[in-house]
């Protein structure tokens, strides 16, 4: 299988360079991407990430520039081999710290002087350092980190001779969570919070005990304490998304709690005149979905007022707007990101609907902004023809977008075309939103293949963004449909909730709909129709062909195959039951068993292709084992691909991203009329 992984590449790879005016394979490691977008505190200057592909060493890097707020002045200031990430403004704007693997070490805090260029290394740290804020007077730097703690041991082994060779000792796991995707298993220990001086000195634990400690840190005005969000209860561990305000004592460490409800709350951030806090939250009712709600805290007397009420969005970012009367919030409506500006009595205004996504496999929405203590704000501005950019705007004012990294590649090319598209399910009263993308140089007059590609989640939004795989699958000849399905996002709670307690279930005849609304414009061939999707987008792929058997041939990524075992292997057994599912899996396996696409394999008839990362723990490899041998054992055509080192993100390396695409597109080819 690995050779088919391989081989097959190689062979849709050559065929796309035959057109150098369409986008091809190898232009992934062309893509520049910005992101983490940090206007100063004036607002006259912003430092991004600016990612760009290796085509030497197949990994993604990390530089750090900066452009004025006008548009000028647009230069590197941190770039080379190494990765420079995580830039944040000192209070004064004359420092900027940051982390970066430099030196041959570890992810480690530096500090630059921005006067004179000077660096200065701050840390000597085992783990890396995340959720960084400087303190009011810019003399501390706070931020997390894991601290490892000593494993749990049962026997004590005997003394080896010296010099004898035995095998590695046992490791013995008596915690819950005790792996996670893309990390593998975990070592024992915590994360806690520490404090740093500004020019350099030892890090200070400021947290402890057997509980996690999360950021974004919020000094409080005076300097004297953080707010941070954690699970302090004794079984943390079962209730992980059950987090409260902490606000920990800077000198002494005393922690005193700030919220008390059984929910997430967390993204503290101090009003500038430091009389009140705003948060993200919710009640948490056990749903599948839930919106995040804004909430503003008075800090004389912690009273606590909901500004989201009557707002059927969910709020992924908060940040104060230049005064302590007004906020702008981050939210998604229809597959759009939006930056807009809430009021103390609830009300919303949208003033940016393009904010786009540091990540260009597929179209999902995401980005983010930063606002100065002027009100000034930048944000990741995106399109459906291109990765992220950086704009800025004044508070009140639009915005204008700052750069421009794809122009020189993606300028002298022909993309494949984005249109919006909605149709009327053909169960219940629900209009589904979605998006085409047609073949460059499209002709209306012929008929071509179509590709529908589903998104993951289930409790996330595809939106009009660029995306390499859509772009790809466009330059082969295909007209791809992607769309939000009840489940998706962005769309209010009642949409995203008809699927509590029944995924997969109707969100198959949303997409089915789709499928049809798309034919019935005359140019999609319907005896050449494709699918597939990943993650929770392989799941309806492989219940798609259960179902139905009007699809040539279908790649199933990453996908859940059987409810029963994801739930006891996978990294999110604790949120799957009680969420997902009513109860656990021997409580009511009939359920789980009727929602599994396993259920359905005696009905598949479709060749079917199996793609997921080899240390994936989200959807693991056996997942998709199970289904391809009982493919294999129905004589189905089917072959299992098998991406070795990859975590759950199967495209975080180019040569993965190319990967993907070249088998996905050879296995449709073999079923594909000319």
């Amino acid at each position: 299988m690995f050779k088919l992984f391989t081989t097959l590449a190689f062979v849709v790879g050559a065929s796309s360079l035959v057109n150098a005016d369409t986008f091809k394979n190898t232009d992934v490691f062309e893509l520049e991407i910005a992101g983490d977008p940090q206007i100063s505190p004036d607002g006259s200057r912003v430092a991004y990430t600016r990612l760009s592909n290796d085509i030497m060493t197949d990994r993604t890097r990390s530089n750090i520039w900066l452009v004025g707020a006008d548009g000028r002045t647009h230069r590197p200031l941190l770039s080379g081999t190494d990765s420079y990430s995580s830039p944040r403004w000192s209070p004064g704007g004359d420092r900027l710290a940051y982390v970066s693997s430099a030196e041959s070490r570890g992810p480690e805090l530096y500090v630059r002087w921005m006067d004179t260029g000077q660096t200065a290394l701050l840390s000597n740290l085992p783990s890396s350092p995340g959720d960084m804020s400087w303190s009011p007077d810019g003399s501390l730097i706070a931020f997390t980190a894991h601290v490892k703690s000593e494993g749990p041991t049962l026997a004590k082994p005997p003394e080896k001779p010296e010099g004898a060779e035995w095998a590695p000792p046992v490791i013995v796991i008596d915690s819950l969570n005790y792996r996670a995707d893309g990390r593998g298993y975990l070592e024992p220990g915590n994360a806690h919070v520490f404090v740093i001086p500004a020019e350099g000195g030892t890090p200070r634990q400021i947290t402890s005990g057997h509980f996690d400690h999360d950021g974004p840190l919020a000094w409080s005005p005076d300097g004297r304490s953080i707010v941070m969000s954690s699970n302090r209860d004794d079984d943390w561990e079962f209730n992980r998304r059950n987090t409260e305000l902490w606000s920990v004592d800077v000198d002494g460490g005393e922690v005193t709690r700030l919220t008390n409800r059984f929910g997430p709350d967390d993204a503290a951030t101090f009003s500038p005149d430091g009389s009140k806090i705003a948060y993200l939250g919710y009640d948490d009712k056990k749903m599948g979905y839930h919106n995040v709600n804004v909430y503003v805290m008075n800090m004389a007397d912690q009273s606590v007022e909901e500004l989201t009420t009557n707002f059927d969005r969910s709020v992924s970012a908060v940040a104060w707007a230049g005064s302590s009367s007004r906020l702008y919030i981050q939210y998604d409506d229809r597959g759009k990101t939006h930056l807009a500006t809430l009021a103390m009595d609830g009300r919303v205004q949208s003033f940016v609907d393009d904010i786009g996504s540091a990540s260009v496999s597929r179209p999902y929405t995401s980005g983010g902004f930063s606002a100065a203590d002027n009100g000034a704000y930048a944000y990741s501005a995106g399109a459906p023809n291109r990765p992220a950019d950086i704009a800025a705007g004044r508070r009140g004012g639009g915005a204008t977008k700052l750069t421009n990294l794809n122009d020189d590649l993606l300028g002298h090319k022909t993309l494949g075309a984005v249109e919006e598209i909605t149709w009327r399910s053909s169960v219940g009263d629900h209009d589904v939103q979605g998006w085409i993308v047609t073949p460059p140089d499209f002709d209306a007059d012929k008929q071509y293949p179509l590709i529908l590609e589903i998104h993951g989640g289930p409790f996330t939004a595809y939106g009009p963004h660029f995306s390499v795989e859509n772009q790809l699958y466009a330059a082969a000849g295909y007209v791809v449909l992607y769309t939000n399905p009840r489940g998706s996002t962005s769309y209010g709670d009642e949409f995203a909730n008809e699927i509590h307690y029944n995924y997969p279930g109707q969100d198959y005849d949303d997409l089915m709909s789709g499928v049809d609304a798309v034919i019935s414009r005359g140019y999609v061939d319907e005896d050449q129709l494709f699918v597939t999707g990943g993650s929770g987008g392989g799941v309806l792929s492989a219940w798609i062909v259960g179902k139905t058997d009007r699809f040539a041939a279908a790649v199933v990524a990453k996908p859940v195959i059987n409810w029963i075992s994801e739930a006891l292997y996978s990294d999110i057994h604790t949120f799957i039951p009680g969420y997902w599912f009513e109860k656990m899996p021997w409580e009511d396996p009939m359920e789980y068993w009727r929602r599994s696409p396993l259920s359905l394999v005696g009905n598949v008839s479709t060749p079917t292709m199996l793609l997921t990362g080899e240390s994936d723990h989200r959807t693991p490899m056996p997942e998709s084992e199970q289904y391809y041998q009982a493919l294999k054992l129905r004589k189905i055509d089917s072959a299992l691909v098998r991406v070795p080192e990859s975590s759950h993100g199967i495209a975080t390396r180019p040569s993965n991203q190319i990967a993907k695409v070249d088998n996905i597109l050879a296995w449709f080819a073999k079923y594909r009329k000319e």
